[in-house]
C-alpha cells in the first residue's frame, strides 16, 4: 500500500526546475569545527537537509554543525545538500514538494527535516498546503516505521505538567505505523449524498503485511530495550483494529524475550498520564499514534524536546523533530534546537549505524542541560536562559566530552 499511496500522492506533482542556491549548500559555519584529517578509511555519507518553515531553518542549521563536529571525532564526513520543501517550495516553485526535492532525497544516505507549515499558507487548497509536502515525502520515501522516544530527562522533570514521582524515570518508545491506515486509505473525500446533505468520508485499512512489517520494528526495539510491547489498537470496534490485535499476537511466538500486551486505544491514553513508567515500546497504527506520541512528548515537558524517526524497509530514512514551525518565534532566536540536534543523534543511530557518534551528540546534550543552559520553553528559575543559537554553541562545545553525562 505505501507505493500506491506513493504513486497516488505524486499525481499532484508537475516536474519544476530548482534555481541553483537550492541545490547545494556550502555556507561556512560560524563555529571552529575540528575535522579529522581526509583518509581513504572515513566514512562518507550524503544527507539531505530539508530546512522547511518557520524555526525549521534555524535548528537545522544547528544539527548541521552538530552532525559535522560529532563526525570529526569519529572518522565520519558528511556532504550536505539543502532542498526546499513545504512553505518554502510552494514559494520558490508553486509545489510544497518538487521533484528534484524527491530525487536528491532518495539519492542521499539519510534525510534531515526542520519543519514545515505557517499561517501564510493556511487558506491554500488542500493539494497545495505545506504539509501535503511532507506527506507525499513519506510516501515516495516509504518510511512506514515512525519511531517517537519520550524520556524525561532528570534535569527537567520539573518542565512536566505531571507530578514529579510520576514523570521522573519516564522512558517509552511510540513505534508509529506510517503510511497506511486512515490517513491514506481509499475511498475518501467529500460528496453530496442524496438529501443534499455534503458527507465527509475516509477509510481505516491495513494489510496484513503492513501489520505484520511494523510489528517486527517494534519487537526487535523492545528487544533492544527493556523487553516489553504493548500493541494499542480498538479491536472491541473497528475491523481493522481486530486484524491487527490477529497479526501481532501471531508474530509474538518469533519474539520469545519480548513481553506482549495489548491495550484499547482510549485506556492507553489515559494511561500515558496515570503511570507512564509502564510503557516501554508501543506500537500503534497511523492516527493513533500521532495523537499518541504528542501526548507522550508533554510528559516531558516540552515538545521541543524530542526527535523522531521514520524509517523504510531499504532507502533512507527520514530524521525530524516532533514540534511544528513555530511560526511565531520563527526568526527570533528563541526556538529550541535540541530536538532536532537529538534527531541528528536518530539519524547516525538508526540511519547509519553511527552508534559511537550517535553517543556524543546525546551526551553533549545532556552536558549542556547539566551545565544549568535552558531555552524558553524548558526554562526554570535557577538555570540560564539562552537563545536557539547560543544552545547550539553549549552542545558543539560539548561534543568532544568524554564524561559520561548523568541521565
Amino acid at each position: 500500500m505505501a507505493a500506491a499511496a506513493a504513486a497516488a500522492l505524486q499525481t499532484n506533482i508537475r516536474p519544476v526546475k530548482v534555481p541553483a542556491t537550492f541545490r547545494a549548500v556550502s555556507k561556512q559555519s560560524p563555529f571552529r569545527v575540528r575535522c579529522a584529517v581526509a583518509s581513504p578509511g572515513n566514512k562518507r555519507y550524503n544527507i539531505t537537509l530539508l530546512p522547511g518553515d518557520g524555526i525549521g531553518p534555524e535548528v537545522v542549521s544547528i544539527a548541521k554543525n552538530v552532525l559535522r563536529q560529532a563526525g570529526s571525532f569519529e572518522g565520519v564526513e558528511f556532504s550536505f545538500q539543502e532542498m526546499p520543501i513545504g512553505g518554502a517550495a510552494l514559494d520558490l516553485v508553486g509545489v510544497p514538494l518538487p521533484e528534484e526535492t524527491i530525487s536528491a532525497a532518495k539519492e542521499s544516505d539519510a534525510v534531515l527535516l526542520g519543519a514545515i507549515g505557517g499561517y501564510k499558507w493556511d487558506n491554500n487548497e488542500k493539494h497545495l498546503r505545506p504539509e501535503k509536502g511532507l506527506l507525499q515525502l513519506r510516501a515516495a520515501l516509504k518510511v512506514f516505521a515512525n519511531l517517537r522516544p519520550a524520556t524525561v530527562l532528570s534535569q527537567l522533570v520539573d518542565a512536566s505538567t505531571l507530578k514529579r514521582e510520576v514523570a521522573e524515570g519516564v522512558d517509552l518508545m511510540v513505534v508509529r505505523e506510517l503510511t497506511g491506515g486512515i490517513y491514506f486509505g481509499e475511498p475518501r473525500g467529500i460528496k453530496t449524498n442524496e438529501n443534499g446533505e455534503e458527507v465527509g468520508f475516509n477509510t481505516e485499512v491495513y494489510a496484513a503485511h503492513e501489520i505484520d512489517r511494523i510489528a517486527r520494528v517494534a519487537f526487535e526495539t523492545a528487544r533492544k530495550r527493556r523487553g516489553k510491547l504493548c500493541s494499542v489498537d480498538k479491536a472491541n470496534v473497528l475491523e481493522a483494529s481486530i486484524l491487527w490485535r490477529k497479526r501481532v499476537t501471531a508474530l509474538a511466538s518469533e519474539y520469545p524475550d519480548v513481553e506482549l500486551s495489548h491495550m484499547y486505544v482510549d485506556n492507553a491514553a489515559m494511561q500515558l498520564v496515570r503511570d507512564p513508567k509502564q510503557f516501554d515500546t508501543i506500537v500503534t497504527n497511523n492516527i493513533f499514534g500521532d495523537i499518541l506520541s504528542d501526548e507522550a512528548s508533554m510528559i516531558t515537558g516540552s515538545i521541543g524536546m524530542l526527535p523522531s524517526a521514520s524509517l523504510s524497509d531499504s532507502g533512507p530514512g527520514l530524521f525530524e523533530p516532533i514540534h511544528g514551525s513555530a511560526p511565531d518565534i520563527a526568526g527570533q532566536d528563541k526556538a529550541n534546537p535540541l530536538a532536532t540536534i537529538l534527531s541528528a543523534a536518530m539519524l547516525l543511530k538508526y540511519g547509519l549505524g553511527e552508534e559511537k557518534a550517535a553517543k556524543r551528540i546525546e551526551d553533549a546534550v545532556l552536558v549542556a542541560l547539566n551545565n544549568g543552559f535552558r531555552t524558553g520553553d524548558i526554562y526554570s528559575a535557577g538555570t540560564k536562559l539562552v537563545g536557539c543559537k547560543e544552545m547550539g554553541e553549549e552542545v558543539l562545545k560539548s561534543v568532544d566530552s568524554q564524561v559520561p553525562a548523568s541521565v
